[in-house]
């Protein structure tokens, strides 16, 4: 945490503003505390007299409300349409698996099955409530003492909004869907694309198509097949099936976690004493 500086908040909606977390593409987190002590974070929007950023944050603060479950950060509160815009969430004591693996190098064994379970079961939580997360990567998922939790819903589109295409390419080069880079609708198949390559990163500290260059990261997106390296058994084939070219046949957050918690509980059963 770094300390505030002039123009920093020193309250939000009832919370007391302690110090700098971090800056993002659409505002600053802070640390914040409620009026029991309680750590909170709070995102603050940049430029509150930008409307169309306005409605993104807005949405973002939609979208994250959304979501229940133990493997997303909960939205404790969220203002709009003041001079400051800004959501509040709970505060995950841990770093960023993107951090994490620089720090202490690529996850193994029980550890790397774990995230990989708590991931999935964060994504069917999203998809679930009827959104696309649409930047899921390393970086937005933080180790908490308690598990995974899947964070940053500022690109995330609902199920239900339009389905037209559109020419802008958003996301992580290097976490995005071949379907995402010719402005395809992105549904819930480009964000298990995205758990997947994120699943490589853990396991060897880079994402399954490199990240590299732009023009070669997409081209081996899109033509080339991924490099699994240290992945291994059930969570490897489920990867590989997340990583199709054609979003048809990947499968669901659903099915990932089914999967992967039976395997883990056919290791269970055959280490067990007696």
């Amino acid at each position: 945490m770094e300390p505030l500086r002039p123009g920093d908040p020193p309250r939000l909606g009832g919370f007391r503003i302690l110090g700098r977390l971090g800056e993002g593409g659409q505002g600053m987190v802070y640390l914040g505390e409620t009026g029991a002590g309680k750590p909170v974070a709070v995102k603050v929007m940049h430029r509150a007299d930008d409307e169309r950023a306005r409605a993104r944050f807005a949405r973002e603060a939609a979208m994250a409300q959304r979501v229940a479950g133990s493997c997303t950060a909960t939205v404790l509160a969220a203002e709009a349409d003041g001079d400051r815009p800004f959501i509040v969430c709970e505060y995950i004591a841990g770093p960023s698996l993107r951090e994490l693996v620089r720090r202490q190098g690529p996850r193994h064994s029980g550890e790397l099955d774990r995230l990989a379970l708590g991931t999935a079961a964060a994504l069917a939580a999203v998809h679930q409530a009827g959104i696309v997360h649409r930047d899921f990567k390393p970086s937005n998922v933080l180790i908490g003492p308690d598990g995974p939790r899947v964070i940053d819903f500022g690109i995330a589109r609902a199920l239900e909004a339009s389905t037209s295409a559109t020419s802008q390419v958003i996301g992580t080069p290097s976490y995005m869907a071949p379907e995402q880079f010719f402005g395809e609708r992105a549904g819930p198949p480009a964000d298990m694309f995205a758990w997947a390559t994120t699943m490589a990163y853990a396991a060897n500290g880079s994402p399954a198509f490199g990240d590299d260059t732009i023009p070669a990261v997409m081209q081996r997106i899109l033509n080339e097949d991924p490099e699994l390296g240290r992945l291994s058994g059930r969570l490897r084939a489920l990867a590989t099936a997340c990583l199709a070219k054609d979003p048809a046949l990947r499968p669901d957050a659903g099915r990932v976690m089914r999967d992967l918690s039976s395997a883990g509980a056919g290791s269970r059963r055959a280490f067990a004493p007696g």
